[in-house]
């Protein structure tokens, strides 16, 4: 996707210096746009943790990534052993416990480093490299089966514009690069569909208003930031045609974990009679789980994100303010569980299939097995 005009992917490592991984550091934005450079596991596991990075997808490449740094850190001071950096490896995978991606990232580099020979230095960055471009193909790809979507509902409306709604950011800055989400919205505004996205505000860290909104603008993609209980009220008003949001975890029956907000935004959804639709990247199924609603573990996040507000001033500077009193307690679920029953379909790399286990399996016969 772009960046003032140029494209950009969110997570790097510069031609010129393999000794650092780059990254947009996401809580400057929208209002600066700043690169953060990651020098070990460490450093990867505090972008995670304190949401420099975010996004299931985005989540596990910076956890590859942060394998290789951990391996080249070990080789440099001449201590590296595979036993040292699986237990770097389990302490990782704790960080954030709802995005399955990254447990699925750690798995997949620490399996491919067992029983070899090879330079582990070279496997971790093969790996790593190996899912960033695999995440581009993927979300790619989840754009041209949800395509069909929009341009059928902009041949009903006679070229006006398709009203689509979403819900915190499922875009290319939760990816590497077109988003899960946003990806039907960027082929079809690439194929000259006239599209207009709603987009919810998501509290309580306001990612749909800082960061969805703010990719849209650099797209040129016409939007509107709304508060995120107005969405079924213009459900209800005919202005919204079609729903398209993420997910963090997708059990195998169906059951979809997604940014706090999403079961409300699908029960408004299934009163107003509208499409709702999931886009789903295959490494966020987890083919071990059979029922979202009561195996997805829900990360409880730090009261102060509720009680506090960050902002930008009129001198540009970002500021923190209370919002709450100061006795009051506040809860933060990061995550709610949408059931099967309420999603209309999973957008996926391989197509579109229901919501349950034998659409999922219809699209992955391979995990039969599981």
């Amino acid at each position: 996707m772009l960046v003032q005009g140029k494209p950009q992917h969110t997570i790097w490592m510069a031609d010129e210096d393999s000794h650092c991984v780059r990254i947009i550091d996401q809580r400057a934005l929208p209002h600066h746009f700043v690169v953060e450079h990651l020098y070990s596991i460490d450093d990867a596991a505090r972008a995670i943790k304190d949401m420099h990075v975010r996004g299931a997808p985005l989540i596990g490449a910076t956890a590859a990534w942060g394998l290789y740094l951990a391996v080249l850190q070990a080789q440099q001071q001449g201590n590296y052993s595979y036993a040292q950096l699986r237990q770097q490896a389990n302490t990782l995978k704790d960080v954030r416990p709802t995005a399955i991606n990254l447990h699925w990232a750690i798995e997949r580099v620490m399996n491919a480093m067992k029983n070899t020979d090879s330079d582990p230095l070279a496997i971790t960055r093969h790996e790593a490299e190996t899912i960033v471009a695999e995440d581009i193909e993927i979300c790619r790809r989840i754009g041209t089966h949800g395509l069909p979507l929009i341009e059928a509902i902009a041949r009903r409306k006679k070229g006006a514009p398709v009203n689509i709604l979403t819900h915190c950011n499922a875009g290319w800055l939760a990816t590497v690069d077109w988003g899960t989400a946003t990806s039907p919205i960027y082929h079809a505004h690439q194929q000259g569909i006239e599209v207009h996205v709603w987009v919810g505000e998501t509290r309580p860290r306001n990612q749909g208003a800082s960061l969805t909104a703010w990719e849209l603008a650099e797209q040129g993609i016409a939007h509107t930031i709304i508060v995120d209980n107005a969405g079924g009220h213009l459900m209800q008003k005919g202005e919204v045609d079609l729903i398209i949001v993420g997910t963090d975890r997708t059990a195998r029956n169906g059951d979809v974990a997604n940014k706090i907000g999403t079961y409300l935004k699908a029960l408004a959804a299934r009163d107003s009679e509208l499409p709702f639709y999931v886009a789903l990247p295959s490494p966020s199924i987890d083919w071990d789980i059979s029922d979202g609603c009561k195996q997805i573990p829900i990360e409880e996040r730090a009261a102060e994100e509720v009680t506090h507000i960050a902002g930008h001033t009129a001198e540009a500077e970002l500021t923190a303010v209370r919002l709450t009193p100061a006795a009051s307690q506040a809860a933060n679920p990061g995550f709610d569980v949408t059931p099967a029953r309420l999603i209309t379909g999973l957008i996926t790399e391989r197509g579109i299939c229901e919501a349950s286990e034998a659409g999922l399996r219809g699209l992955f016969p391979e995990m039969t097995h599981v």
